[in-house]
Formats: structure tokens, sequence, C-alpha cells
């Protein structure tokens, strides 16, 4: 069988090659024969020995008449403790300026998700320090928290802080895919680790919004191949985080597109709901170790029906809504109380002090929203005398769940708090039984526990 084939069309990132003896499998790679590191990917073949491949390479790199080979083998990316501390790309090639990356093993990108009797549910509830996170969309070990929410409402810095407040409580390693973010983000970002002492023990992949969408869409698969050797051969503790995932699926449109697939009723590409289902049934935690992800997903528009966010809701067990209309207010982090959620709801996992207590605050969040409209309209005063009691109740609420935080205490010049889950659930209690009914709302704003109102 010949190993070599020739180039005989270059559209834009749509490359098209000719084997005129052996057929190539899906995924195969191919490389230039003048230079091995140029990649083109086997997306599908046509008649006469001729296959359609994706640039992984910029295509400027390929002309008419080239020489490729085979690999006959799918993209393989370096796995290995020579990884922790380190920035890589969709190749696993270093982009920290800090040397080349020896590794003794490398590991194909596209892998199945472990057998449903060697994956383990877990119901250990993680602190995250975070009140809002913590009392209305726990996070359980082995488990996913999604961070949904429109352009410049904070969840960078709310992952960035569940980073730092995990990664500091809890031995483990970080894995993070930055899937078609700015660069700028991912520099922070690696500073923060590096400033916090937590670079040593995590793993950056980068594949920022500049980049080609084959690159932004293969970039998380290679984060969660490195995330499960961690797993499965160390056996160690993971926190994998994503930012941003919508980033990954737009990045599946784009290439549908390109590839002149007709897409569904939505707009997006028909294979939607498996290509995120090829990513996240991955990461899971198994009798080995547990990956436990926190993941961003960009709302655009402010539409959370869009068919790309609806279609990753189903992954996870917590899920955070961030909300404009809080943003404008000022309470950060700007999180709508009410459009959380999380399948943990449930005494026998939460404990029935949190479980009760979660109930009644929702009851009366509800009961606000309702009166809000009559306080926009007319006025306070028109409230009747227990209602006006309920809806300062829950405004005390609303402004409990503020905090600062750690990573951007040098913007905002106030000390970032931790604050223990008990500690809040015993604060929403405490509010909700009446205990402060006598204090003005505002007071509540940025505080940690109910300890800092005495200060």
């Amino acid at each position: 069988m010949s190993q070599k084939g020739k180039i005989c069309k270059v559209c834009g990132d749509i490359v098209e090659v000719e084997f005129l003896e052996g057929k190539l499998f899906s995924r195969e790679i191919l490389v230039l024969e003048e230079d091995p590191r140029k990649k083109l990917e086997v997306i599908a073949g046509k008649k006469g020995g001729k296959f359609l491949c994706l640039a992984l390479s910029d295509s400027e790199n390929f002309a008419r008449g080239m020489k490729v080979k085979r690999t006959e083998k799918v993209l393989e990316v370096p796995v290995g403790k020579e990884l922790l501390g380190r920035a890589i790309d969709v190749f696993g090639n270093p982009i920290d300026d800090l040397g080349e990356i020896k590794t003794k093993e490398k590991r194909g990108i596209y892998q199945h998700s472990p057998p449903y009797l060697e994956t383990e549910l877990t119901k250990e509830i993680l602190e995250t320090g975070i009140k809002a996170v913590d009392f209305f969309a726990p996070l359980v070990r082995g488990g996913k928290l999604g961070i949904f929410g429109g352009a410049g409402l904070g969840k960078t810095v709310l992952l960035s802080e569940l980073m730092h407040n995990l990664l500091l409580k809890k031995e483990g390693i970080l894995v993070f895919a930055g899937i078609g973010e700015r660069i700028r983000e991912g520099a922070e970002l690696y500073e923060i680790l590096k400033k916090m002492g937590l670079l040593d023990s995590s793993v950056l992949v980068f594949g920022q919004m500049n980049e080609s969408a084959a690159i932004r869409f293969k970039v998380g698969f290679t984060a969660v191949t490195i995330a499960e050797y961690f797993r499965d051969n160390l056996k160690k503790e993971i926190f994998f985080f994503a930012d941003n995932i919508y980033r990954f699926l737009q990045a599946g449109s784009e290439l549908s597109t390109i590839l002149g697939r007709l897409p569904s009723e939505g707009g997006y590409q028909a294979t939607l709901e498996s290509e995120i289902g090829q990513l996240q049934e991955r990461l899971v935690a198994t009798k080995s170790a547990p990956i436990t992800s926190v993941q961003a997903i960009y709302v655009p528009a402010d539409d959370i029906t869009d068919p790309a966010v609806q279609a990753t809701f189903p992954y996870f067990d917590s899920v955070i809504v961030f909300s404009r209309e809080v943003y404008q207010k000022g309470r950060y982090p700007a999180i709508e109380a009410l459009s959380c959620s999380s399948s943990l709801i449930n005494p026998k996992i939460l404990g029935k002090e949190h479980y009760f207590a979660l109930l009644e605050a929702r009851k009366v969040l509800e009961r606000q929203k309702e009166l809000q409209r009559i306080v926009d309209l007319l006025g306070e005063a028109e409230l009747s005398f227990e209602d006006r009691i309920l809806y300062h109740r829950a405004k005390k609420i609303l402004n409990f769940m503020t905090q600062d935080f750690f990573v951007v205490a040098d913007q905002t010049g106030r000390e970032g708090k931790y604050v223990k889950r008990e500690e809040t659930i015993e604060g929403v209690k405490r509010i909700l039984e009446g205990e402060f009914d006598g204090v003005a709302d505002e007071s509540f704003l940025f505080i940690g526990s109910l300890e800092d109102l005495k200060k």
C-alpha cells in the first residue's frame, strides 16, 4: 500500500489530497513530506482515490502538487507528569517559552468514554467558599458545574475564583482548556496561577480565538485526553476547567459550514448533540479517581434558549446563570439566584438544614419577584406590612450573596473572602427567621459571613 499522496486542491482550510492506492481512515493525520510539522486531518472520502482533509496548520503552508505522507494514526498529544506547570497548544507544543517538553508517552485525542460499570457516582459536596455557588448550585466531587452568561458579566472571574478556592483547599491537578477565548485572558490566568503557587500542579491547553476552527474544535479533546491520563494512569484527582464551551460548539458549526453540510433548523450543525456528548461523557469520575469539571458557557445575545446553549444543559449537575440586570444593579457575582438549578437538591445529599433553607429562600425570592413589580409601579408604600417584611428579607438574602474575590483583589481594592458552607446556610436561615429585620439591606453587600456585620 502506498504511504504517499499529493495535494490536488486547496480551498481555505479544506485541502483535497489524492492517494491512488490504499484507503485512508477518518481522522487519520497526514503530514507534508518536506515538513512533518504541517498536518492535515482526513475528514471524508471522494471518488477516484481523493480525500477531503482539514488543515491543522495555516492553509498558506499547503499548495497543489505537494507530497503528503500517511501516519496511520489520529492526532496524538504528549501525556505525562512532564506537562505539569506548562502551557501548550493543541498538539502539545509549549507556548510558554520554557523549552521543549519531553514525555515518554503519547495518546490519541479521540478516546471512548469509560464503560458505565467503571464510573463512580459520589455524593460528596465540594465546598467552594463562594456563597452563591455553595447555597444555590452546590458542586459535587466528580460532578460538573456549568456557568452560563452573556458577554462581560464575570464568568471568567468566577471560574478563576473557583480554581483558586478549590485547589488551595484540595490536593489535585488542574487541567485548563482555553477554547476560542482571548489570549490576554490566558496570559492573566497563567500569572494568577503562578502568583498563587498553583502552576506546578497545572496544565494549561490553549486554542485562542485567532486560531482556525479546526484548532478551536480540537483543543478541548486535547485537554480531556491529558486529564484522563492523570486520572487513569496516575490515579490523581482532577479539576477540569474550560473557558469557553460555546466556542467549541461554534467551531464545530464553522467546520460544518466549511465542509458544505446542511445545518439544522436552529442554524447549527446537525451533529451538535453528538459533538458535545463526545467531549462531556469523557469527563466523569471512575473507580481510579474523579474528574470534577467547571465550565463556562457564553450565552449569545443573552439568549439562554439558543440551541447550542441548550444542548449543554443536560450534562451539568449544577447550573449557575449570570444576569445582566443583576450586574447593572451592582451585585457581584451577578448571579440570578432563581435561575440557578441543581440535580443535587436532595436532603440526603445536602443535609436537611441546607435543603429546607434553600426551599424557603427560593419561595421568598419568588414572592419578592412578584412584589418588585408592584414596587416599581406604585412604590413600596402599597405593600402590606407582611409583604414589606418579606420583600426586605429577600433583598437581604440577595445582597448577602455578593462577595469579594481573591483573584480581583488588586482591581477592587478589597481583600477576597472565603465563606464556609455552614456559615452561608446559617446566615440565610437567620435572615429568613427575621433576626436582622432592623438592619439596612445595604449592610449585607460584600460581607463574608454574618460575623462581618458586627465589624
